[in-house]
């Protein structure tokens, strides 16, 4: 047998495999590439023998309410990890073994505000891993994700360009705040557009990016207080400037978007309404706007209804210790109403006026080859895949290849502005739908226009393959050996974003017990395939704005699949919540309840013994936890199945009397050790 397909079987890599192997009385090298089968067998079953006393030995710790440390777990805890130069969050995690709240935790001890979906470097991977207790060493494969890394590092240097071919460009500017607080509304108000009445739940479904051209009004504008810069600021001087704006949805769910729109914006606007000023979401926007280093404006909206207080807002702002200009501080506020259309020049004004403080940050070179950030992707019926892409620097026109890392993602065969209208090409801070990919790039992924097409892999397959691949936070068989328990899914959307926040969403209801498995993800409607594959696995199917075809739904119901459709995001997490409240089992609570020293052996077989000695403590009932100790040390644990005393049987023994007991268990109880007995109680 390959030692590959061994540490498969074993569920461990081959490094840990090669390591464990001398603890286990195995002498094979660590360059040996096959085991003879027998010998593989064994070391199978003297594995499995060994992950079982260990899974015992910690149970018993954990009804003693003690932390019983022996060899093998203290060089568990010392096990090397291998990681790339950059990593994802959720990767760090599954290659520690731990949850993912628990690596996000420790990351913000070291002042690290993450994603599960961001990257991380080797050197905050080894600081994080070393306080965790494990050994970080650098892997020498290269990963998608380190070339992704390197693109980054790349737009970064030419993003700081500074040269004489650089000019302004648009400022980007991200919309940010608590759900219904009215961020859609204010773009609404700028755009002139009323998109919040189809969407579901009040909440913007997908992120889009859209571009405005300033035209003020003729009406003399009213100076805000505090803001003495803008009292000599003619409208004048703002007009026809071009400004592009991120729609990020409010809801919690949406963390992972919200955090790639700060990335790539140049401003923020918080959003607070007056009638309910700052909530969780705008706490979790603040902490964003600030890790992202991005200036910001606060607009309070809905000035216009009876219960708003403005005063109220900014005392909320000032406990941040964000202290607003008109009190004394440095944080630009707007009052505005988007219903009444109330103060929203005011606010233009002052996004232009804070792009102009930022204007040496504002530049790109449109002359250089095109590079930008991918905003939303999805697979359209008609259209095929089909990615918005903000351009960040260079001209995008219809004809360019682009790539992705050293992927051939397509040849841009149509660009379409936000209005939906054709356009021959896009400037930088210009946001635009592409027609003509080969795949839809993950969200946030950098597209650029490539020079050298012959050096481009034209092979997609491993890159869908990667986008296809597992993405549970801990990737392991439901093995009842294991102790845990499953929720497998398969989670099928219309766009890519609504996947990342779904998948980002679920892996927070995890509980040390009851783990959400991602065995499946995609774009586009639900196909055989997913139903086929949700069979084996025993998932469910979540369709996200997509459904299946009536064959697809009928193979279905043969399978006993289960498919549940949503339209907000927030109600399918729900959904997955009661199923998790559903799996817990009420807490049991072990009670010790007496002990017993062991003063005859009566009789010993295979799986069970009968024992007689004396209750030192308490008193005995027939239970199903009996733990053997062997002066501070757990030897093993099993049940009492009968208790007798002058060889009748008793339902309990007091303190100080002799009895005789059937344990069931490892036949292991010497004369001298103590039986320590649990009751359950829920």
């Amino acid at each position: 047998m390959n030692i590959s397909e061994l540490a498969r079987q074993l569920k461990v890599t081959a490094s840990e495999l090669f390591d464990k192997l001398p603890e286990l009385g195995f002498d094979i090298g660590r360059r040996a590439i096959k085991v003879d089968d027998r010998i593989a067998q064994k070391i199978i079953e003297v594995w499995k023998g060994q992950s079982k006393k260990e899974r015992e030995m910690s149970q018993i710790a954990e009804i003693r309410g003690a932390k019983i440390q022996s060899e093998e777990s203290a060089v568990r805890k010392a096990v090397e990890i291998k990681v790339p130069l950059v990593i994802t969050v959720r990767e760090f995690a599954d290659q520690l073994g731990l949850p993912i709240n628990k690596v996000l935790a420790e990351l913000m001890k070291n002042g690290v505000l993450a994603s599960m979906n961001e990257r991380i470097d080797f050197d905050t991977a080894a600081i994080v891993g070393e306080e965790l207790g494990y050994k970080i060493t650098v892997s020498e494969t290269r990963t998608e994700d380190s070339s992704s890394y390197e693109e980054q590092k790349k737009l970064e240097e030419i993003l700081k360009d500074r040269g004489q071919k650089v000019q302004s460009r648009p400022p980007v500017v991200v919309v940010m705040g608590h759900v219904d607080h009215g961020k859609t509304k204010i773009l609404d108000a700028i755009r002139k557009t009323d998109v919040v009445a189809g969407e579901s739940g009040g909440i913007t479904q997908h992120i889009g990016a859209y571009q405005v051209t300033y035209h003020p009004k003729d009406e003399k504008p009213v100076p805000e207080p505090g803001i003495v810069s803008r009292q000599s600021a003619s409208r004048d001087d703002f007009s026809n400037r071009k400004i592009t704006f991120i729609d990020t949805p409010g809801h919690e769910a949406f963390t992972a978007m919200r955090s790639r729109g700060a990335r790539v914006a140049d401003i923020a606007i918080l959003v607070i309404a007056a009638d309910d000023s700052i909530q969780l979401q705008t706490k979790e926007a603040i902490k964003i706007i600030q890790a992202a280093g991005l200036p910001y404006i606060v607009a309070i909206n809905k000035i216009d209804k009876p219960a708003a207080d403005i005063e109220k807002v900014k005392q909320d702002l000032a406990s941040l210790n964000l202290l607003p200009e008109d009190w004394g501080g440095q944080v630009i506020t707007a009052n505005v109403s988007a219903k009444e259309g109330t103060g929203i020049d005011d606010l233009l004004e002052t996004v232009l006026l804070v792009a102009d403080m930022e204007k040496d940050n504002i530049v790109a070179d449109p002359n250089r080859p095109a590079i930008g950030t991918i905003i939303e992707s999805h697979i359209d019926k008609g259209e095929g895949p089909v990615a918005t892409i903000l351009v960040q620097s260079g001209t995008l026109k219809i004809g360019d290849v682009l790539g992705l890392g050293r992927t051939l993602v397509g040849k841009v065969r149509m660009l379409k502005d936000y209005k939906g209208d054709n356009t021959a090409s896009a400037w930088p801070g210009t946001p635009v739908k592409i027609l003509g990919l080969k795949l839809a790039p993950e969200v946030g992924s950098i597209l650029e226009v490539s020079q050298d097409v012959k050096s481009l892999s034209r092979n997609a397959k491993q890159h869908r393959l990667r986008q296809e691949k597992d993405y549970s936070t801990r990737a392991k068989s439901a093995d009842d050996e294991t102790g845990l328990k499953f929720i497998n899914l398969i989670i099928k959307a219309d766009v890519l974003g609504s996947v990342e926040a779904i998948i980002e969403s679920l892996a927070k209801l995890e509980t040390d017990k009851i783990k959400v498995k991602i065995i499946g993800k995609g774009l586009g409607i639900i196909t055989e395939s997913d139903v086929l594959k949700a069979e084996a696995a025993k998932a469910k199917i979540l369709g996200f704005h997509v459904k299946p075809a009536a064959l697809v739904l009928n193979l279905a119901r043969d399978k006993g699949v289960i498919i549940k459709y949503y339209e907000v995001i927030y109600h399918l997490i729900e959904d997955i919540q009661k199923d998790i409240v559903e799996l817990k089992e009420k807490e049991t609570v072990r009670k010790l309840i007496g002990k017993l020293e062991v003063l005859k052996i009566f009789r010993q077989e295979a799986k069970n013994m009968i024992v007689g000695g004396r209750v030192i403590e308490g008193g005995l009932l027939v239970c199903d936890t009996v733990i053997v100790m062997r002066g501070q040390q757990a030897i093993a644990s099993g049940s009492v199945q009968r208790l007798e005393c002058a060889k009748q049987p008793v339902d309990q023994v007091s303190s100080g009397q002799e009895c005789g007991i059937s344990f069931a268990g490892k036949p292991v109880i010497e004369v001298g050790d103590i039986l320590e007995f649990y009751q359950a109680e829920k």
